[in-house]
């Protein structure tokens, strides 16, 4: 799935609404997230968004697109507003703190957690979604430590050579055992001090692999 499937679609016959878009996309996003795929109806998130079951259909051609359409747009409003840039002045080691401290936030809250699932249940049927969820999420935050880990190189902060693999082992350093507790199900969202020493212990380990 590409980008373009959050943009109206223009063709013949009668501009589309954009703000009925949006509520549709909305009431999507809602219904998916609380009943799953299978148990929100187009004629549900219809309803929802105080629109008819018509109108749903002629922005999204049908409940799959819709799904996608809903996954991209939690995905982008989920990602944390986080600083992937390294001034020549600021320390790697803050930076990387700061970083780690938003992203144990994002993947261990509620929110994030209920989607990670959703999108677990529905790739079996549709793999297609999973590429559209990587691609809009983690992908995204992959690109931006990598570069970041580029930065610190090129400051002499840190030694690189393979950023990509760096960023991915830096984020699943974080994830650790209590994000796959969580998913399961068996685990509690943890507490602020016990991410925060979490994040402290990864960021330590982090350095002492790739400072000069």
């Amino acid at each position: 799935m590409s980008d373009n499937l959050l943009q109206p679609q223009s063709g013949p016959g009668r501009p589309k609404d954009p703000a009925k878009r949006l509520a549709i996309l909305e009431a999507a996003k809602r219904l998916f997230m609380s009943n799953g795929y299978e148990g929100s109806s187009m004629d549900a998130i219809a309803a929802e968004a105080g629109v008819s079951k018509l109108t749903v259909y002629s922005h999204f051609t049908d409940k799959e697109t819709l799904f996608a359409c809903a996954v991209e747009s939690k995905c982008e409003e989920q990602l944390p507003p986080l600083r992937f840039e390294l001034r020549a002045d600021a320390s790697i080691d803050s930076t990387l703190l700061a970083i780690g401290r938003g992203f144990d936030a994002l993947i261990n809250s509620d929110e994030s957690v209920a989607m990670m699932r959703l999108v677990m249940t529905q790739t079996g049927q549709n793999p297609e979604l999973g590429k559209l969820f990587y691609e809009a999420g983690p992908q995204k935050m992959l690109l931006a430590m990598e570069h970041l880990l580029q930065q610190a190189d090129q400051l002499g902060q840190l030694r690189v050579e393979q950023p990509q693999r760096a960023a991915e082992h830096f984020f699943s350093l974080l994830k650790g055992g209590c994000n796959f507790r969580r998913l399961v199900g068996c685990g509690e969202q943890p507490s602020s001090a016990a991410t925060d020493i979490h994040v402290q212990d990864v960021v330590s380990l982090f350095l002492r692999a790739y400072r000069p």
